[in-house]
């Protein structure tokens, strides 16, 4: 049994794990539990057959406003470098856990995504964003870099370098219209409610879908990035060759000759 969290929300429907942030007071934002509790949960939702998808999203009007300035900045003022690091380590674990995640990560960015809020969606392979959501890596703001938690490494791959730098040396706000024309959101919808229940929509698809490729493919994208063309042809060369391999390949096909929907192994009724 996947263990219950104490500091968020977690449901299992359908073959779709679902992360609701639950400070809706704070917007969200993390505490040094939170940080701790969603690293754990995405390490261990691989071990999960029955996980087949993941959504994640905030209750409320916000998203996720980052590091909580209770819980966690005033924390960290007058620490010293290794206790600083430590907990830099420690967030950057949580990405770590999500990219690595082979179950495929929808973002229902209901509202304010900020700080490490926005690089919480950024570590989601898709985002769908309410039309009030605003989006800011607010790091020079508060007098920090714009590299935290692999957001160089991630957000130039779902924008471009020009628009990356313009959002992590700026830090300015930008609205989901804006987030759309960039890249950065995969779709606008009109509200939060609607963004949760797109976000469930595809990601039981997703659940409905051959879970042994939809793992490769989030593998490949990921381990590709420093690839030259040659090798990454014969990465993919591999990788296909393993799903030839798999039941789903053969069922799709039998699925084709019979006129009828694949049933993929696993998938949920």
């Amino acid at each position: 049994m996947i263990r219950q969290p104490k500091s968020f929300l977690f449901v299992l429907d359908k073959g779709v794990a679902t992360i609701t942030l639950d400070r809706e007071k704070r917007l969200n934002a993390l505490t040094f539990e939170v940080y701790e509790e969603l690293a754990e949960t995405f390490e261990q939702l691989d071990r999960f057959d029955e996980v087949r998808a993941v959504v994640i999203t905030g209750k409320g009007r916000g998203f996720c406003s980052g590091g909580d300035q209770d819980d966690i900045i005033k924390h960290l003022l007058g620490r010293d470098t290794p206790a600083l690091l430590a907990f830099t380590r420690a967030t950057g674990r949580l990405i770590k856990a999500m990219r690595a995640c082979k179950r495929p990560i929808v973002a229902a960015v209901n509202g304010t995504a900020v700080g490490a809020g926005a690089v919480i969606a950024c570590a989601s392979d898709f985002r769908i964003a309410a039309a009030p959501a605003k989006f800011g890596f607010i790091f020079p703001g508060v007098g920090l870099c714009g590299a935290d938690m692999g957001i160089t490494y991630l957000l130039p791959r779902i924008v471009g370098l020009g628009h990356a730098s313009e959002l992590l040396f700026f830090g300015d706000i930008i609205l989901a219209p804006r987030a759309l024309e960039i890249g950065l959101v995969n779709r606008v919808v009109p509200d939060g409610e609607a963004c949760v229940k797109l976000a469930q929509e595809w990601a039981e698809r997703l659940a409905r879908g051959p879970a042994f490729a939809h793992a490769m493919t989030k593998q490949m994208i990921e381990s590709e990035h420093t690839m030259a063309l040659a090798e990454a042809i014969e990465a993919e060369a591999q990788a296909q060759a393993l799903c030839m391999q798999h039941p789903d390949f053969a069922e799709a096909h039998a699925a084709f000759k019979e006129g009828r929907p694949a049933k993929f192994r696993g998938a949920p009724e």
